[in-house]
């Protein structure tokens, strides 16, 4: 994916109006940003706005030297603030333009549409921004169906399984039904089984009475 970044060029805001301190600060804090120095950059750009908090030269600077120095999620904190006191439209759109790259960076596609619009709004033959926009509502777009086919793919998925289930509990069924019915026993076989059972008994207790009555002999053998 392409992405077209903003020229991360420092303005010079206008700061007639800034005290001789500001200046002093930004103009030191430009010169090592320049210089590639942004970690010293950042620490000039902190003492400008030590010295007035609502200078927003100063904020957007010093949000450009933190994303240099990847430290993205405090540097959209100095975009903010830079948007917030900002008037003149094309200063202003700089600082939603490098929001709008940090949050898509981050595939943050809904905030990062958001700040280019914003961007749009205040200078709106910005061509790299809109460019960008169009990137991100793109990507927004196929997230959001790839979402959506995974949740009727999850669905479909539960959709088989209950037809699974409900041809097993069909088929058991069935099998259950094939099955020949257990042979009852019938109340008049129950009886003739009785009364074989009662004669079989008598007949073995006059057999028994008769061996008693004449029993066999043995011979006791000695030994030798």
């Amino acid at each position: 994916m392409m992405i077209v970044v903003l020229s991360l060029v420092i303005s010079h805001f206008s700061m007639d109006a800034m005290a001789q301190a500001d200046r002093q600060h930004i103009r030191q804090g430009n010169k090592l940003y320049r210089q590639e120095k942004y970690d010293k950059a950042e620490v000039e750009y902190q003492k400008a706005l030590a010295a007035n908090q609502r200078n927003p030269q100063a904020h957007y600077n010093l949000g450009c030297a933190m994303m240099m120095q990847q430290k993205d999620s405090a540097a959209i904190v100095q975009f903010e603030n830079a948007g917030k006191l900002e008037t003149e439209p094309l200063r202003k759109a700089m600082v939603y333009h490098n929001m709008g790259w940090i949050c898509q960076k981050h595939q943050m596609y809904g905030e990062a549409i958001e700040a280019y619009k914003e961007s749009l709004r205040n200078n709106p033959n910005d061509d790299e921004t809109r460019y960008n926009l169009a990137l991100c509502q793109r990507q927004q777009k196929k997230n959001q169906q790839d979402q959506n086919d995974g949740g009727k793919d999850d669905k479909k998925q539960d959709e088989n399984k209950d037809k699974k289930d409900q041809k097993e509990q069909q088929d058991k069924q069935n099998q259950q039904q094939q099955q020949p019915p257990k042979e009852q026993m019938s109340k008049e076989n129950a009886e003739q089984l009785l009364n074989a059972a009662m004669q079989e008994e008598k007949a073995t207790q006059q057999r028994m009475k008769k061996a008693m009555q004449h029993p066999n002999r043995r011979r006791l053998q000695k030994n030798w």
